[in-house]
């Protein structure tokens, strides 16, 4: 955790309660005890060299060399590559430190703090389990105090999901929040259920997941923006949207029902697409064979009409020869395909006209196989 202390030099505060924030995850930072430390030191180099050998030079480099080990270990600290150090002097923050051999004054002047700042944590909220073991049933344990919600058309949904956060700000991390943990846990589940309350059902178990888990992370990092935890929140996962286990049978059934009432209605909508252009084309030919009629009447009865009226025009001129040129025209199309015979009543009194009779039988069978053609 970020309260520990890795480099030795212990907290900034009285006792290691961690300030007035409370005690620090992990427990107080020990500090380590110098004069018992030289103490076996010195108790291990009498046991490694004779007792008469103790004094002169020799015992000088050995207090030489202590002082430098003393030295190098008490001024200066480690940080990790994934760590940023924080420095407190008497419990203020003053600096931070980058990753490698960096300089500080010992305890208790100056302490240092290395939370993982690179690091990218993962909290569960709905159900518990490990990461690794999450391809088996049996490794997730439900939590439905976290998971069950009220949506905005008044029904509960099961909502299992994975926050992952990381350090932004260090310092404060540290120092404004009490249990960053416990915290982003809180804020990722009052986030969820907002959006949830805000949302129908049916969104939230079709099309809309990337829209929730969008929402809840915008809304998360405001929240925490707004409380200074120095906190990024990097995504939301949803793992699982379902409705209670006690009523999912009931639901679909209804989602199926729904399934079918979207069939239908999209073979309707095939059929009316289908036959509502033919009855639009068939229309449009009847119309268009009704424009077509009127057209040939309209211009039949005005030619007509004018050919009327030019004969008017010439039997006006000439009425005799006109009407006479009338009778005769009538004659021949009345006339023309008629077989007849023509008596002239001149020919002489008292004398019996010949009519070839034969002749007329021939062409009566000869012509009746036409007719029965037609």
């Amino acid at each position: 955790m970020p309260w520990s202390n890795q480099s030795g030099g212990g907290g900034g505060w009285k006792g290691g309660s961690g300030g007035p924030w409370g005690p620090r995850p992990g427990g107080p930072n020990q500090q380590p005890d110098l004069e018992e430390f030289l103490r076996r030191g010195q108790d291990r180099i009498r046991q490694a060299i004779p007792s008469g050998r103790m004094g002169g030079p020799f015992a000088v480099m050995i207090a030489v060399a202590l002082v430098a080990l003393i030295g190098f270990f008490g001024f200066t600290v480690r940080v990790n590559p994934e760590e940023l150090g924080v420095v407190l002097r008497f419990g203020e923050f003053v600096r931070l430190l980058p990753p490698g051999l960096n300089f500080r004054w010992p305890y208790p002047i100056e302490a240092v703090e290395l939370p993982k700042v690179t690091r990218v944590n993962r909290i569960e909220l709905g159900m518990r389990g490990s990461a690794e073991n999450r391809e088996t049933s049996a490794a997730v344990r439900d939590v439905p105090e976290e998971s069950l919600m009220l949506t905005g058309d008044e029904n509960i949904v099961d909502v299992d999901f994975v926050v992952f956060w990381r350090i932004s700000d260090a310092p404060k991390f540290l120092f404004n929040i009490q249990d960053p943990e416990m915290t982003v846990k809180d804020v990722a589940e009052s986030a969820m259920r907002e959006i949830v309350g805000q949302s129908d059902i049916e969104p939230l178990l079709t099309e809309a997941r990337a829209k929730t888990e969008a929402a809840v992370q915008v809304l998360m990092q405001k929240t925490l923006d707004s409380y200074g935890a120095g906190v990024q929140v990097t995504q939301v996962q949803l793992q699982k949207v379902d409705p209670p286990a006690q009523v999912i049978d009931a639901f679909r059934d209804v989602q199926a029902a729904r399934a079918d009432q979207e069939r239908l209605q999209n073979e309707a909508q095939a059929y009316a697409n289908r036959i509502i252009p033919e009855a639009k084309g068939e229309a449009e030919r009847i119309l268009q064979a009704a424009q077509g009629y009127r057209d040939k009447v309209v211009a039949e009865s005005k030619g007509e009409a004018d050919r009327f009226i030019k004969i008017y025009q010439q039997y006006k001129l000439a009425p005799d020869v006109t009407r006479q040129r009338m009778f005769l025209e009538t004659m021949e199309r009345v006339l023309g395909d008629t077989d007849k015979v023509i008596v002239d009543e001149k020919a002489g009194s008292g004398v019996v006209p010949y009519l070839p009779l034969s002749e007329f039988t021939k062409k009566a069978p000869a012509q009746a196989p036409e007719e029965s053609q037609q």
